[in-house]
């Protein structure tokens, strides 16, 4: 009798302790703001999934908008964000760089000099982010991120941190810096997807491959400013998109460097009459012995280069033929994107 005792205790202690974290599990995790799913926010459901998974987590996001600011951090692995509806499932917030920071985010050293002084430092343009992804083999798929603030400064809507993430069939809305491909030597796949903005509206020194995306200019201005580090042979890639601008528009670059090595390849894209002729900005002279600005083969009213600038580079058709995703990302098995 003693060793059966004991033997339902061991058991009901085990079946407790599993009962305590009943997500730990491939199981797909619902969100819905309606109450249906079993969480309300994309951010609670990301809080129970456990660290470092080795299986496939799916968070199902129903129809809806969830104004929220979400983080994967860097201990989550393999999870996918898997949205109802493309345009009707959005996560949206609305900081931008000249929000006032709250007083609980100023470094701790500077907090009673800042106070007497009377100053109060701004939110800055990387505390902006709607989502920020700092974990590695993160999947977006059929969702809208969003940053809605007003035209007042930066406003990061996806901020990258992790490697080897994906994004299909995603929306990205925004104005001034709308993605941020945030960590030099990481890789990012965007497929099908939409981004708009106003100025610098992709940056950032990842390596990342657009492929088959709409990317709308919302303003006179720059669609990239790339930062890729100097020992990175890739930076952004922009394979079969198509370029487009709103009707008031009539001044667009394809890029300049925000960095001396920006990296950048508009290639097979259709680019839209307001591309200036030109093509490409320097940002600061000096940078037009380094940036790293290319095109191969685009169509379109603005893809004319007979008035492309002098440091700027079309391909030959080898050198086209050897871009591609693998050599890219240098792709291992472990990563299908």
């Amino acid at each position: 009798m003693k060793h059966l005792l004991l033997f339902l205790a061991a058991l009901l202690g085990f079946t407790q302790a599993h009962a305590a974290n009943p997500y730990d599990n491939p199981d797909t995790l619902v969100v819905a703001r309606d109450g249906t799913g079993q969480f309300r926010t994309v951010t609670d459901a990301i809080e129970v999934c456990r660290a470092f998974m080795d299986y496939h987590k799916v968070i199902y996001v129903k129809r809806g908008t969830y104004k929220e600011k979400v983080i994967i951090p860097q201990w989550l692995t393999n999870i996918e964000v898997c949205g109802e509806d493309r345009d009707a499932t959005v996560i949206t917030y609305d900081d931008h760089a000249n929000i006032t920071m709250d007083a609980r985010l100023w470094p701790a050293e500077l907090s009673q000099q800042l106070i007497a002084m009377g100053d109060r430092p701004k939110l800055g343009t990387f505390r902006t982010f709607t989502v920020r992804v700092d974990a590695n083999d993160i999947t977006f798929k059929n969702i809208t991120i969003e940053n809605n603030a007003a035209r007042l400064g930066q406003a990061v809507a996806l901020h990258t941190q992790g490697d080897r993430l994906t994004f299909i069939n995603c929306r990205f809305l925004g104005h001034q810096d709308t993605v941020y491909t945030g960590m030099g030597g990481t890789r990012i796949y965007f497929k099908d997807c939409y981004i708009e903005g106003t100025t610098d509206f992709i940056f950032g020194p990842a390596t990342a491959w657009f492929e088959h995306c709409d990317i709308y200019c919302k303003a006179d201005s720059y669609i990239t400013a790339a930062s890729t580090p100097q020992d990175q042979p890739f930076g952004y890639v922009f394979n079969d998109c198509t370029i487009t601008a709103a009707p008031d528009v009539t001044k667009v670059y394809l890029g300049r460097p925000w960095r001396d090595y920006g990296y950048t390849l508009f290639m097979h894209c259709d680019l839209c009459r307001q591309i200036r002729p030109e093509g490409w900005h320097h940002w600061q002279k000096n940078r037009e012995q380094t940036a790293r600005y290319m095109e191969y083969d685009n169509h379109g009213e603005g893809a004319a280069t007979d008035k492309r600038v002098g440091w700027s580079r079309q391909l030959t058709k080898e050198e086209a033929r050897q871009i591609t995703p693998e050599r890219v990302f240098t792709v291992s098995s472990v990563w299908k994107f």
